[in-house]
């Protein structure tokens, strides 16, 4: 870690040896027992305090040949779970009929697992980042449905012993299913199929179906309730629900935890799977000490919520973030800026989980 990521933390440890808890610790406390409290000023460290299984990021392949960035992203204190942003889609995965890749994917999954990390599957079926072959084909519902089955099955199979985001954004907006090739061929089936498969690969893997906007009272949430209500009527395995929560400043809901617990209260766990809040550039200190209120809320939303599971963010720096070529005019949504130093939103999450 770089000499300007240390000076973030100035404030916070100069804070805490003007305390009477720090007095106490000195006086009272052996030196591994104050260094776990220092530890616990790291954002994974601060959420396995609070009862959560990790604090995480996104990453992906390109970005590994950052060293100070990949420093940062293998410190477990900080991160106990890396998600793969692009290389386990299905484009990465299976350009070709039958024919799979995993070469990107297995680069993730052994950094994770070299590090101690979890792994975050990312995702079997998506509307988007689809190959050629499976968008242009004319499919009659038995091939596609096979198709489905096999991707999934040999997907999650390959990394098998992680959590997966098995379909990913199957609503618009206005809560009705989103008309892509799955949905046009297989209607709501495809759903099924895929977590079927995908249970069928890996029976102890966390099976989840992630979305976006699930964090506001609306008819989307309310689709996925119903859907969800559906495949536990049925009897097809899903375990969670992804609350992706990109946000923008200023406009992050307080209804978070209310929302989470319209799945948890149907036996399904949470997780905060792609968090990110961005804003207008550029960033003001108005603008940024918003942000770290709106991180405060949406990971107390997560710490209320028993069964929230865990929180990650879509990538941790700015750097590498995906909201400027998405959202053009906005950006420095993530907690770290470009220089991967820690913004006033990295604090508003340590604060949220109390540390």
């Amino acid at each position: 870690m770089s000499v300007c990521v240390h000076m973030t933390f100035v404030p916070w440890f100069t804070h805490l040896m003007s305390t009477a808890e720090f007095a106490s610790f000195i006086r009272l406390n052996p030196l591994k027992t104050f260094m776990l409290k220092l530890d616990a000023l790291y954002l994974n460290a601060a959420a396995k305090n609070d009862g959560k299984l990790y604090f995480g990021s996104a990453t992906d392949n390109d970005e590994l040949n950052d060293t100070a960035y990949l420093a940062i992203l293998s410190n477990t204190s900080q991160f106990g779970q890396i998600t793969a942003e692009n290389s386990m889609k299905w484009d990465a995965t299976e350009p070709y009929p039958n024919v799979f890749t995993f070469a990107a994917g297995d680069v993730i999954a052994d950094l994770a697992e070299s590090n101690g990390q979890l792994l975050r599957g990312h995702n079997c079926v998506w509307y988007d980042q689809l190959p050629s072959w499976v968008t242009n084909t004319s499919w009659t519902y038995d091939e596609l449905a096979s198709v489905v089955e096999n991707h999934c099955f040999k997907l999650v199979r390959h990394y098998a012993g992680h959590a997966w985001d098995v379909i990913n954004e199957p609503f618009y907006d206005n809560g009705s299913f989103r008309a892509d090739v799955f949905y046009d061929t297989l209607g709501t089936e495809y759903i099924p199929i895929a977590l079927n498969a995908a249970r069928s690969a890996d029976p102890s893997a966390k099976l989840y179906i992630n979305e976006y906007n699930l964090e506001y009272a609306s008819a989307k949430s309310d689709a996925m309730v119903a859907l969800v209500e559906e495949l536990l009527a049925d009897g097809v395995p899903i375990d969670g629900i992804g609350f992706e929560a990109h946000m923008i400043v200023g406009s992050v809901p307080t209804s978070i935890a209310t929302q989470m617990e319209l799945f948890t209260t149907l036996g399904l766990e949470v997780a905060i799977t792609e968090l990110d809040i961005r804003m207008e550039l550029p960033p003001t200190e108005a603008l940024l000490a918003q942000q770290k209120t709106d991180y405060d809320t949406v990971i107390s939303a997560c710490k209320s919520v028993e069964k929230c599971i865990g929180m990650t963010v879509w990538d941790y720096t700015d750097k590498y973030s995906w909201i400027p070529s998405a959202f053009p005019g906005e950006g420095a949504a993530c907690p770290w800026n470009k220089r991967l130093q820690t913004k006033p939103a990295y604090y508003g999450i340590l604060e949220a989980l109390g540390a």
